[in-house]
């Protein structure tokens, strides 16, 4: 699988609620906003997945902050029990602490910020959404169950991307009967021939593609109404 940046990325620590969360930013030249990666059970932020998407993000621009939203230890608990990853209320409460960590940082606080959310990552990043609608612009689910963000649904402001495997039948009809219940702009993105982790060639491109072009237009547009609402304050 061919990575879009060869750049090695910072190494971050990031306090949330009694724990630190380590994560992997990368911060191309100019970048005109920050992705923040919520894997999905039983991954982490070294998914060659999500490193394939974040790199294609990080060529067009985008700040990419891949992140582990279980520690270590909660990490070897879990592969016992399986339920951490599914704690959703958990992983979304990190997510905001993680947004939180970017708003203060110099490097990522004037950037737009998108949740790119994979399996139960993406139900986690609609509830973190759904938490502090006016802090993300936009968000993209790869193969996701936005279903389990549960009542959080029809609270999410940021346009939502929700891309699944034209083969992977079962997460489709979560997905549509999620996007029923979504009062925001949202666009369901089938790949054809793909199954639930996108393993069939070229399909983990198309995904990165979908993903780049939607947060392209919707951190763009984000940026562009934040600075005209700007100036018609000081007029």
């Amino acid at each position: 699988m061919k990575r879009f940046s060869p750049d090695p990325p910072t190494l971050v620590q990031i306090p949330a609620g009694g724990v630190t969360l380590e994560g992997d930013l990368q911060i191309p030249d100019h970048a005109r906003g920050v992705v923040l990666f919520a894997h999905g059970s039983g991954s982490s932020r070294h998914s060659s997945r999500n490193q394939f998407v974040a790199g294609a993000l990080q060529a067009a621009g985008l700040a990419t902050l891949l992140i582990d939203l279980l520690t270590p230890t909660e990490e070897q608990v879990d592969r016992h029990t399986g339920h951490l990853r599914f704690d959703i209320a958990l992983l979304a409460e990190r997510l905001v602490a993680a947004a939180h960590w970017l708003a203060q940082e110099p490097s990522t606080s004037p950037l737009p910020l998108g949740y790119f959310g994979a399996s139960t990552g993406a139900a986690a990043a609609l509830v973190a959404g759904a938490v502090e609608p006016d802090r993300v612009g936009a968000v993209v689910s790869r193969g996701g169950r936005p279903d389990l963000a549960g009542d959080a649904l029809p609270q999410v402001r940021a346009p939502t991307l929700l891309i699944v495997g034209s083969r992977d039948v079962q997460v489709l009809e979560l997905n549509r009967a999620a996007m029923a219940r979504m009062r925001t702009e949202t666009r369901l993105d089938l790949v054809p021939g793909a199954t639930h982790l996108f393993e069939e060639p070229g399909t983990l491109e198309i995904v990165a593609s979908l993903a780049r072009d939607w947060f392209i237009r919707q951190l763009d547009a984000g940026m562009r109404e934040s600075g005209e609402a700007g100036q018609q304050g000081v007029q």
